[in-house]
């Protein structure tokens, strides 16, 4: 406990708890009146991803993050078998198959791949790192993690593709790779991603799912043509927003999560934060996540081997992504992919991912301190 980062647990758990408490809020209505289950099933639920999940962070904090090398090669294996397996025995939600029913837990291999591959690709290039003058030993953790994004575009699932495949590009930017090879590896992904537009542009579309499609026109979506279909969700989301004012309707006020806004409890959770807290709220919670991402990005920063360093920054830019693309979706300010809130939206598999990238930040975090009163004590000898 004395080598973990305080600020970084306590901004955790209050996030998690806060969380947990707008989870109940704001999906009591939807298990009551839409699955004729108890008001507390969806807070339960996730009570218990956070406990199971906090029972596992004690186990995965003993690891050296030097065993990461061995422990990630069979977890990218793994995920790989597990994407490919969803074509056969998924289940499909959301006009996705994205999930594999064990029954008493829906396990989304797309959310694990995230973590995995931020490990991976930092321990792979740190044990590399007198070898990232070739381009084949560059380019091989590339080659694994398309395969990735291939897997996960197919099922299909365009919010997560995008993300992961962000992560990929900036851990493969801040890693110390020779400039000429990387330069030249930028031009060729830059010219694929042209290429792609090109094929899209060209095709009209017909690449994507209608559904797909229909996310790109995310203009206006309370006009008349868009409320009944495709900007229903979007245009209830400003509705709640605008119901909260400055200090909100009060906790377990809301009015839209009485069915007006389908599924509050995972992806729109933050319209019914801001409906009952207000924007005071909402600010509130966006400085607790910018203090969680600085203390994360110090822990990094303050690494003393590069593992250490990627693996955070990684996990910052994860975490990131995830509030910038939901909170930019719900907003209309991009269009909505689905991507959940960190700690907030209800779901067992990000839960799980998120608790478990935290633990290997204080993981790096136990190790820089164990290091640096390594280092003070030899050099007193």
């Amino acid at each position: 406990m004395k080598n973990l980062d305080k600020p970084l647990l306590f901004l955790s758990i209050i996030l998690f708890t806060y969380g947990l408490i707008m989870i109940f809020s704001a999906s009591n209505i939807t298990s009551f009146m839409k699955y004729k289950a108890s008001p507390y099933n969806y807070f339960f639920r996730q009570g218990l991803f956070l406990f199971g999940s906090t029972m596992l962070s004690f186990i995965i904090i003993k690891f050296s993050s030097k065993s990461y090398k061995y422990l990630t090669w069979f977890m990218v294996v793994g995920i790989i078998v597990l994407l490919t397996f969803l074509f056969l025995y998924g289940s499909a939600k959301n006009m996705a198959v994205s999930w594999i029913d064990l029954g008493f837990f829906s396990l989304q291999p797309s959310e694990f791949s995230k973590l995995i591959i931020i490990v991976w690709l930092s321990t792979y290039y740190e044990h590399n790192i007198k070898k990232l003058d070739q381009y084949k030993v560059v380019l091989f953790p590339i080659f694994m993690s398309m395969i990735i994004a291939g897997l996960i575009f197919l099922q299909p699932d365009l919010g997560t593709t995008i993300i992961f495949s962000s992560i990929v590009g900036f851990i493969f930017l801040i890693t110390p790779i020779g400039k000429e090879i990387k330069k030249n590896i930028f031009i060729l992904f830059l010219g694929m991603a042209l290429v792609g537009v090109l094929v899209v542009l060209a095709t009209g579309g017909s690449i994507f799912k209608s559904h797909q499609f229909e996310r790109f026109d995310y203009f206006n979506p309370c006009s008349e043509e868009k409320f009944y279909d495709d900007g229903n969700q979007v245009c209830n989301g400003f509705i709640a927003m605008n119901n909260g004012g400055l200090t909100g309707v009060g906790l377990g006020n809301s009015t839209q999560k009485y069915l007006y806004l389908p599924e509050a409890h995972t992806d729109f959770i933050f319209c019914i934060v801001m409906e009952e807290t207000g924007l005071i709220g909402a600010l509130s919670i966006i400085t607790m996540f910018f203090l969680l991402l600085g203390r994360i990005i110090k822990i990094g920063r303050e690494s003393h081997n590069d593992r250490g360093t990627l693996i955070c920054y990684g996990i910052a830019i994860y975490i990131f992504l995830h509030i910038v693309v939901n909170l930019g979706g719900i907003m209309g300010i991009i269009p909505m992919t689905g991507v959940p809130l960190p700690f907030f939206s209800y779901g067992g598999s990000f839960t799980l991912t998120l608790v478990f990238a935290l633990t290997v930040v204080q993981r790096i975090n136990v190790e820089n301190k164990m290091y640096k009163e390594y280092k003070e004590k030899t050099s007193k000898k």
